[in-house]
Protein backbone atom coordinates (compact mmCIF):
# COMPACT_ATOMS: atom_id res chain seq x y z
CA UNK A 1 0.00 0.00 0.00
CA UNK A 2 1.26 3.48 -0.90
CA UNK A 3 0.92 6.24 1.69
CA UNK A 4 0.62 9.06 -0.82
CA UNK A 5 -1.85 10.48 -3.32
CA UNK A 6 -3.13 8.23 -6.08
CA UNK A 7 -3.56 11.31 -8.28
CA UNK A 8 0.08 12.35 -8.01
CA UNK A 9 1.31 8.79 -8.36
CA UNK A 10 -0.55 8.35 -11.66
CA UNK A 11 0.30 11.68 -13.33
CA UNK A 12 3.43 13.14 -14.89
CA UNK A 13 4.77 16.61 -13.98
CA UNK A 14 4.94 19.11 -16.84
CA UNK A 15 8.53 19.92 -15.88
CA UNK A 16 11.11 20.23 -13.13
CA UNK A 17 10.90 23.73 -11.68
CA UNK A 18 13.16 23.22 -8.68
CA UNK A 19 16.11 25.17 -10.10
CA UNK A 20 14.51 27.85 -12.28
CA UNK A 21 16.18 31.17 -11.42
CA UNK A 22 14.12 33.57 -9.32
CA UNK A 23 13.63 36.80 -11.32
CA UNK A 24 14.57 40.16 -9.83
CA UNK A 25 11.20 41.77 -10.58
CA UNK A 26 7.79 40.76 -11.97
CA UNK A 27 4.36 42.26 -12.43
CA UNK A 28 2.74 39.47 -10.39
CA UNK A 29 4.15 37.08 -7.79
CA UNK A 30 1.89 34.15 -7.02
CA UNK A 31 2.41 32.30 -3.74
CA UNK A 32 1.28 28.68 -3.85
CA UNK A 33 1.50 26.04 -6.59
CA UNK A 34 -1.98 24.56 -6.29
CA UNK A 35 -4.99 25.32 -8.47
CA UNK A 36 -5.41 28.91 -7.21
CA UNK A 37 -1.80 29.79 -7.91
CA UNK A 38 -1.50 27.89 -11.17
CA UNK A 39 -4.69 29.40 -12.54
CA UNK A 40 -3.60 32.88 -11.45
CA UNK A 41 -0.23 32.40 -13.12
CA UNK A 42 -1.80 31.14 -16.35
CA UNK A 43 -4.42 33.88 -16.66
CA UNK A 44 -2.01 36.64 -15.63
CA UNK A 45 0.62 35.52 -18.15
CA UNK A 46 -2.06 35.16 -20.80
CA UNK A 47 -3.02 38.79 -20.08
CA UNK A 48 0.55 39.86 -20.85
CA UNK A 49 1.90 40.22 -17.31
CA UNK A 50 5.27 38.93 -16.16
CA UNK A 51 4.61 36.25 -13.54
CA UNK A 52 6.63 34.23 -11.02
CA UNK A 53 4.90 31.42 -9.13
CA UNK A 54 6.59 30.52 -5.83
CA UNK A 55 5.91 27.09 -4.33
CA UNK A 56 7.44 25.79 -1.09
CA UNK A 57 7.29 22.17 -2.26
CA UNK A 58 6.33 21.04 -5.77
CA UNK A 59 3.45 21.86 -8.09
CA UNK A 60 0.19 20.24 -6.92
CA UNK A 61 1.81 19.10 -3.65
CA UNK A 62 -0.93 20.43 -1.32
CA UNK A 63 -4.71 20.15 -1.35
CA UNK A 64 -4.94 20.34 -5.16
CA UNK A 65 -3.23 16.96 -5.49
CA UNK A 66 -4.76 15.30 -2.42
CA UNK A 67 -8.53 15.72 -2.85
CA UNK A 68 -11.32 13.54 -4.19
CA UNK A 69 -11.17 14.85 -7.74
CA UNK A 70 -14.70 16.27 -7.60
CA UNK A 71 -15.78 19.56 -9.18
CA UNK A 72 -19.23 19.90 -7.66
CA UNK A 73 -22.02 22.44 -7.65
CA UNK A 74 -23.27 24.30 -4.62
CA UNK A 75 -22.03 26.06 -1.50
CA UNK A 76 -20.36 24.37 1.46
CA UNK A 77 -23.09 25.72 3.78
CA UNK A 78 -25.96 24.71 1.48
CA UNK A 79 -28.26 26.90 -0.60
CA UNK A 80 -31.05 27.30 1.93
CA UNK A 81 -28.60 28.23 4.69
CA UNK A 82 -27.08 30.81 2.35
CA UNK A 83 -30.52 32.32 1.72
CA UNK A 84 -31.17 32.63 5.44
CA UNK A 85 -27.77 34.20 6.06
CA UNK A 86 -27.38 36.47 3.02
CA UNK A 87 -30.80 36.83 1.42
CA UNK A 88 -32.22 35.29 -1.72
CA UNK A 89 -30.39 37.29 -4.41
CA UNK A 90 -26.94 37.06 -2.86
CA UNK A 91 -27.37 33.33 -2.29
CA UNK A 92 -28.32 32.85 -5.94
CA UNK A 93 -25.24 34.80 -6.99
CA UNK A 94 -22.94 32.79 -4.74
CA UNK A 95 -24.44 29.49 -5.94
CA UNK A 96 -24.00 30.43 -9.59
CA UNK A 97 -20.28 31.05 -9.07
CA UNK A 98 -19.84 27.31 -8.56
CA UNK A 99 -21.56 26.60 -11.87
CA UNK A 100 -19.31 29.14 -13.60
CA UNK A 101 -16.30 27.49 -11.95
CA UNK A 102 -17.10 24.07 -13.42
CA UNK A 103 -17.77 25.67 -16.80
CA UNK A 104 -14.29 27.25 -16.69
CA UNK A 105 -12.66 23.86 -16.13
CA UNK A 106 -14.68 22.40 -18.99
CA UNK A 107 -13.67 25.27 -21.28
CA UNK A 108 -9.99 24.83 -20.40
CA UNK A 109 -10.21 21.10 -21.09
CA UNK A 110 -11.96 21.61 -24.44
CA UNK A 111 -9.96 24.63 -25.62
CA UNK A 112 -6.60 23.01 -24.91
CA UNK A 113 -7.59 19.37 -25.46
CA UNK A 114 -6.37 18.46 -21.97
CA UNK A 115 -6.06 14.75 -21.16
CA UNK A 116 -7.35 14.95 -17.57
CA UNK A 117 -10.19 12.37 -17.52
CA UNK A 118 -12.78 15.14 -17.18
CA UNK A 119 -16.37 13.86 -17.08
CA UNK A 120 -19.60 15.66 -16.19
CA UNK A 121 -21.26 12.63 -14.60
CA UNK A 122 -23.14 14.56 -11.92
CA UNK A 123 -23.03 15.15 -8.18
CA UNK A 124 -25.06 13.10 -5.68
CA UNK A 125 -25.68 14.20 -2.09
CA UNK A 126 -26.89 11.30 0.07
CA UNK A 127 -29.20 11.64 3.07
CA UNK A 128 -27.67 10.09 6.19
CA UNK A 129 -31.00 10.43 8.03
CA UNK A 130 -34.63 10.60 6.94
CA UNK A 131 -34.84 14.18 8.23
CA UNK A 132 -31.93 15.11 5.97
CA UNK A 133 -33.87 13.89 2.92
CA UNK A 134 -36.81 16.07 3.92
CA UNK A 135 -34.42 19.03 3.89
CA UNK A 136 -33.16 17.98 0.45
CA UNK A 137 -36.72 18.06 -0.86
CA UNK A 138 -37.05 21.69 0.18
CA UNK A 139 -33.62 22.50 -1.25
CA UNK A 140 -34.54 20.92 -4.60
CA UNK A 141 -37.70 23.04 -4.80
CA UNK A 142 -35.74 26.24 -4.11
CA UNK A 143 -32.95 25.41 -6.55
CA UNK A 144 -35.38 24.66 -9.38
CA UNK A 145 -37.52 27.72 -8.71
CA UNK A 146 -34.84 30.31 -8.01
CA UNK A 147 -31.72 29.12 -9.85
CA UNK A 148 -33.12 26.88 -12.55
CA UNK A 149 -30.77 24.13 -11.42
CA UNK A 150 -31.85 20.76 -12.97
CA UNK A 151 -31.67 18.78 -9.73
CA UNK A 152 -33.61 15.57 -9.13
CA UNK A 153 -34.61 13.64 -6.01
CA UNK A 154 -34.17 9.90 -5.54
CA UNK A 155 -36.15 8.41 -2.65
CA UNK A 156 -35.06 5.46 -0.56
CA UNK A 157 -37.21 3.00 -2.52
CA UNK A 158 -35.24 3.83 -5.68
CA UNK A 159 -31.81 4.47 -4.18
CA UNK A 160 -30.32 1.38 -5.84
CA UNK A 161 -30.61 3.11 -9.20
CA UNK A 162 -27.82 5.40 -7.97
CA UNK A 163 -25.80 3.53 -5.36
CA UNK A 164 -25.19 -0.09 -4.39
CA UNK A 165 -25.95 0.51 -0.72
CA UNK A 166 -29.00 0.55 1.54
CA UNK A 167 -27.48 2.84 4.17
CA UNK A 168 -28.91 6.12 2.86
CA UNK A 169 -32.44 7.55 3.01
CA UNK A 170 -32.43 9.15 -0.42
CA UNK A 171 -30.37 11.46 -2.58
CA UNK A 172 -30.31 14.82 -4.33
CA UNK A 173 -28.72 14.52 -7.77
CA UNK A 174 -27.33 17.46 -9.74
CA UNK A 175 -26.26 16.46 -13.27
CA UNK A 176 -23.99 19.50 -13.61
CA UNK A 177 -21.35 18.18 -11.18
CA UNK A 178 -18.13 16.82 -12.67
CA UNK A 179 -15.04 14.81 -11.87
CA UNK A 180 -11.50 14.68 -13.22
CA UNK A 181 -7.99 13.44 -12.57
CA UNK A 182 -6.68 16.33 -10.46
CA UNK A 183 -3.08 15.22 -10.71
CA UNK A 184 -3.16 15.42 -14.49
CA UNK A 185 -5.13 18.68 -14.38
CA UNK A 186 -2.69 20.41 -12.03
CA UNK A 187 0.31 19.45 -14.13
CA UNK A 188 -1.52 20.45 -17.33
CA UNK A 189 -2.35 23.84 -15.79
CA UNK A 190 1.32 24.32 -14.89
CA UNK A 191 2.23 23.58 -18.50
CA UNK A 192 -0.31 26.11 -19.76
CA UNK A 193 1.08 28.76 -17.40
CA UNK A 194 4.66 28.20 -18.57
CA UNK A 195 3.61 28.17 -22.22
CA UNK A 196 1.88 31.52 -21.64
CA UNK A 197 5.12 32.99 -20.26
CA UNK A 198 4.96 32.48 -16.48
CA UNK A 199 7.91 31.06 -14.57
CA UNK A 200 7.40 28.44 -11.85
CA UNK A 201 9.80 28.08 -8.93
CA UNK A 202 9.52 24.94 -6.78
CA UNK A 203 11.35 24.54 -3.46
CA UNK A 204 11.03 28.34 -3.12
CA UNK A 205 9.29 28.87 0.20
CA UNK A 206 8.38 32.49 0.96
CA UNK A 207 9.97 33.25 4.34
CA UNK A 208 9.52 37.02 4.54
CA UNK A 209 7.41 39.71 2.88
CA UNK A 210 8.16 43.45 2.91
CA UNK A 211 5.67 46.00 1.62
CA UNK A 212 7.05 49.01 -0.21
CA UNK A 213 5.24 52.04 1.22
CA UNK A 214 1.45 51.96 0.91
CA UNK A 215 1.50 50.29 -2.49
CA UNK A 216 0.80 46.74 -3.70
CA UNK A 217 4.54 46.36 -4.42
CA UNK A 218 6.30 43.82 -2.19
CA UNK A 219 9.68 42.21 -1.86
CA UNK A 220 9.25 38.47 -1.30
CA UNK A 221 12.23 36.69 0.19
CA UNK A 222 12.29 32.98 -0.61
CA UNK A 223 14.66 30.14 0.20
CA UNK A 224 16.03 30.55 -3.35
CA UNK A 225 16.18 34.32 -3.72
CA UNK A 226 14.19 37.55 -3.52
CA UNK A 227 11.74 38.93 -6.07
CA UNK A 228 10.02 42.33 -6.21
CA UNK A 229 6.40 42.10 -7.38
CA UNK A 230 3.98 44.79 -8.46
CA UNK A 231 1.15 42.63 -7.13
CA UNK A 232 1.11 39.57 -4.88
CA UNK A 233 -1.62 36.91 -5.02
CA UNK A 234 -1.72 34.45 -2.13
CA UNK A 235 -3.34 31.07 -2.79
CA UNK A 236 -2.00 28.68 -0.15
CA UNK A 237 -5.30 27.65 1.50
CA UNK A 238 -4.79 25.19 4.39
CA UNK A 239 -1.01 25.44 4.01
CA UNK A 240 -0.83 29.20 4.65
CA UNK A 241 2.21 30.04 6.77
CA UNK A 242 3.46 32.72 9.15
CA UNK A 243 4.69 35.32 6.62
CA UNK A 244 0.96 35.73 5.93
CA UNK A 245 -0.23 35.78 9.53
CA UNK A 246 -3.39 37.83 8.95
CA UNK A 247 -4.71 35.24 6.50
CA UNK A 248 -3.38 32.30 8.53
CA UNK A 249 -5.40 33.36 11.59
CA UNK A 250 -8.57 33.12 9.50
CA UNK A 251 -8.03 29.50 8.45
CA UNK A 252 -8.24 26.34 10.51
CA UNK A 253 -6.58 23.53 8.52
CA UNK A 254 -8.58 20.32 8.97
CA UNK A 255 -7.38 16.92 7.81
CA UNK A 256 -9.32 15.16 5.09
CA UNK A 257 -8.33 11.56 4.43
CA UNK A 258 -8.72 9.14 1.54
CA UNK A 259 -8.33 5.44 0.74
CA UNK A 260 -8.36 4.01 -2.78
CA UNK A 261 -8.93 0.35 -3.63
CA UNK A 262 -7.30 -1.79 -6.24
CA UNK A 263 -9.04 -1.71 -9.66
CA UNK A 264 -12.44 -3.38 -9.30
CA UNK A 265 -14.27 -5.66 -11.74
CA UNK A 266 -16.63 -3.76 -14.03
CA UNK A 267 -19.63 -5.60 -12.59
CA UNK A 268 -18.76 -4.38 -9.09
CA UNK A 269 -18.23 -0.80 -10.30
CA UNK A 270 -21.62 -0.89 -12.04
CA UNK A 271 -23.24 -2.01 -8.80
CA UNK A 272 -21.48 0.49 -6.50
CA UNK A 273 -22.09 3.66 -8.52
CA UNK A 274 -23.90 2.76 -11.75
CA UNK A 275 -23.92 6.35 -13.05
CA UNK A 276 -20.39 7.15 -11.82
CA UNK A 277 -21.61 10.17 -9.85
CA UNK A 278 -19.40 12.24 -7.58
CA UNK A 279 -20.96 11.36 -4.21
CA UNK A 280 -20.96 12.71 -0.66
CA UNK A 281 -23.32 12.41 2.27
CA UNK A 282 -25.06 14.86 4.58
CA UNK A 283 -23.04 14.36 7.78
CA UNK A 284 -20.62 16.90 9.20
CA UNK A 285 -18.09 14.07 9.51
CA UNK A 286 -18.65 13.65 5.80
CA UNK A 287 -17.98 10.62 3.62
CA UNK A 288 -17.32 11.25 -0.07
CA UNK A 289 -16.60 8.73 -2.79
CA UNK A 290 -16.34 8.17 -6.52
CA UNK A 291 -15.01 5.76 -9.13
CA UNK A 292 -11.57 6.69 -10.47
CA UNK A 293 -10.82 6.63 -14.21
CA UNK A 294 -9.27 3.16 -13.84
CA UNK A 295 -12.24 1.66 -11.91
CA UNK A 296 -11.01 1.98 -8.34
CA UNK A 297 -13.27 3.12 -5.51
CA UNK A 298 -11.97 6.31 -3.90
CA UNK A 299 -13.47 6.75 -0.42
CA UNK A 300 -12.66 9.80 1.70
CA UNK A 301 -13.85 11.88 4.58
CA UNK A 302 -13.23 13.77 7.79
CA UNK A 303 -12.63 10.50 9.62
CA UNK A 304 -11.30 12.43 12.62
CA UNK A 305 -10.76 16.13 13.29
CA UNK A 306 -6.97 15.88 13.05
CA UNK A 307 -4.11 17.23 11.00
CA UNK A 308 -2.48 15.20 8.27
CA UNK A 309 0.80 13.39 8.97
CA UNK A 310 1.87 9.78 8.36
CA UNK A 311 0.51 8.43 11.66
CA UNK A 312 -2.76 10.36 11.44
CA UNK A 313 -3.20 9.40 7.79
CA UNK A 314 -2.92 5.72 8.64
CA UNK A 315 -5.25 5.89 11.65
CA UNK A 316 -7.82 7.87 9.72
CA UNK A 317 -7.45 5.63 6.68
CA UNK A 318 -8.20 2.56 8.77
CA UNK A 319 -11.35 4.25 10.10
CA UNK A 320 -12.38 5.09 6.55
CA UNK A 321 -11.77 1.54 5.39
CA UNK A 322 -14.23 0.27 8.00
CA UNK A 323 -16.72 2.93 6.95
CA UNK A 324 -16.30 1.93 3.31
CA UNK A 325 -17.05 -1.68 4.18
CA UNK A 326 -20.18 -0.56 6.05
CA UNK A 327 -21.44 1.53 3.12
CA UNK A 328 -20.28 -0.94 0.46
CA UNK A 329 -20.00 -4.53 1.79
CA UNK A 330 -19.05 -5.53 -1.76
CA UNK A 331 -15.58 -4.08 -1.12
CA UNK A 332 -14.66 -6.16 1.93
CA UNK A 333 -12.20 -8.29 -0.04
CA UNK A 334 -10.77 -5.44 -2.11
CA UNK A 335 -7.15 -4.51 -1.47
CA UNK A 336 -6.35 -0.93 -0.44
CA UNK A 337 -3.65 0.39 -2.77
CA UNK A 338 -3.48 4.03 -1.59
CA UNK A 339 -4.00 5.85 1.70
CA UNK A 340 -3.24 9.53 2.31
CA UNK A 341 -4.36 12.78 3.89
CA UNK A 342 -4.34 16.51 3.22
CA UNK A 343 -5.60 19.78 4.67
CA UNK A 344 -8.93 21.47 4.01
CA UNK A 345 -9.04 25.19 4.81
CA UNK A 346 -12.10 25.96 6.95
CA UNK A 347 -13.20 29.48 7.88
CA UNK A 348 -15.63 30.62 10.55
CA UNK A 349 -18.48 30.91 8.05
CA UNK A 350 -17.42 28.16 5.59
CA UNK A 351 -17.46 30.65 2.72
CA UNK A 352 -14.87 31.56 0.10
CA UNK A 353 -12.83 34.59 1.15
CA UNK A 354 -10.98 36.64 -1.41
CA UNK A 355 -9.81 40.22 -1.30
CA UNK A 356 -6.89 42.45 -0.39
CA UNK A 357 -5.25 43.12 2.97
CA UNK A 358 -2.39 45.62 3.30
CA UNK A 359 -1.60 45.39 -0.38
CA UNK A 360 -1.66 41.57 -0.64
CA UNK A 361 -4.40 39.93 -2.70
CA UNK A 362 -5.61 36.54 -1.53
CA UNK A 363 -8.14 33.82 -2.33
CA UNK A 364 -8.64 31.15 0.34
CA UNK A 365 -11.18 29.21 2.41
CA UNK A 366 -12.76 26.82 -0.07
CA UNK A 367 -14.04 24.55 2.73
CA UNK A 368 -13.65 21.32 0.81
CA UNK A 369 -14.88 22.68 -2.54
CA UNK A 370 -11.57 23.84 -3.94
CA UNK A 371 -11.24 21.75 -7.10
CA UNK A 372 -13.53 24.04 -9.06
CA UNK A 373 -13.39 27.22 -6.96
CA UNK A 374 -9.60 27.47 -6.62
CA UNK A 375 -9.11 27.27 -10.37
CA UNK A 376 -11.95 29.76 -10.96
CA UNK A 377 -10.72 32.22 -8.35
CA UNK A 378 -7.30 32.34 -9.99
CA UNK A 379 -8.96 33.88 -13.04
CA UNK A 380 -11.07 36.17 -10.83
CA UNK A 381 -8.01 37.50 -8.99
CA UNK A 382 -6.34 38.34 -12.29
CA UNK A 383 -9.46 40.32 -13.24
CA UNK A 384 -9.22 42.12 -9.88
CA UNK A 385 -5.55 43.14 -10.20
CA UNK A 386 -6.28 44.19 -13.79
CA UNK A 387 -8.72 46.81 -12.50
CA UNK A 388 -12.06 45.00 -12.18
CA UNK A 389 -12.77 44.51 -8.44
CA UNK A 390 -16.44 43.71 -9.16
CA UNK A 391 -15.32 40.37 -10.64
CA UNK A 392 -14.83 39.15 -7.06
CA UNK A 393 -18.33 38.46 -5.73
CA UNK A 394 -16.91 37.57 -2.30
CA UNK A 395 -15.17 40.91 -1.78
CA UNK A 396 -17.69 42.31 0.74
CA UNK A 397 -17.91 39.24 2.98
CA UNK A 398 -16.58 39.80 6.48
CA UNK A 399 -13.54 37.65 7.16
CA UNK A 400 -13.26 37.44 10.94
CA UNK A 401 -10.27 36.23 12.86
CA UNK A 402 -10.93 32.94 14.67
CA UNK A 403 -11.02 33.88 18.37
CA UNK A 404 -8.00 32.67 20.31
CA UNK A 405 -6.38 31.23 17.20
CA UNK A 406 -2.78 32.04 16.28
CA UNK A 407 -2.10 29.35 13.69
CA UNK A 408 -1.87 26.30 16.00
CA UNK A 409 -5.10 24.38 15.35
CA UNK A 410 -5.05 21.51 17.88
CA UNK A 411 -7.43 22.99 20.47
CA UNK A 412 -9.86 24.16 17.81
CA UNK A 413 -9.77 20.77 16.10
CA UNK A 414 -10.73 19.00 19.33
CA UNK A 415 -13.53 21.45 20.02
CA UNK A 416 -14.74 21.30 16.42
CA UNK A 417 -14.65 17.51 16.38
CA UNK A 418 -16.76 17.28 19.53
CA UNK A 419 -19.25 19.87 18.25
CA UNK A 420 -19.77 18.30 14.81
CA UNK A 421 -19.91 14.80 16.28
CA UNK A 422 -22.86 15.89 18.42
CA UNK A 423 -24.46 17.58 15.41
CA UNK A 424 -24.27 14.32 13.44
CA UNK A 425 -25.76 12.38 16.34
CA UNK A 426 -28.72 14.64 17.06
CA UNK A 427 -29.46 16.47 13.77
Amino acid sequence: MKMHSYWLDTSTPSGDYSSTPIPKEVDVAVVGGGFTGLSTAYHAAKAGKSVALLEANTVNWGASGRNGGMATTGLAIGFRSAMKRYGEQRAIGYFNEYNKAIDLIENLVEDHDLDVDYERSGKMTLAWKASHFEGMQRTAEDLKRLVGQPVELVDRANIRTEIGSDVYHGALVDPLGAGMHVGKFGHALAGLAVDAGATIHERAEVVDVERIGDTTIHDLKTTRGTVRAGNVVLGTSGYTGKPFGWQQRRIIPVGSFIVVTEPLPQAVVDELLPNRRMASDSKNFIYYFRITPDNRLLFGGRARFALSDPSQDRKSGEILQKAMHHIFPQTRDARIDYMWGGLVDISMDQMVHAGEHKGIHYSLNYSGHGVQMANYMGKVMVDVISGNPEANIWRDLKNPWIPGYFGEPWLHLRAGGAYYGLQDKFS
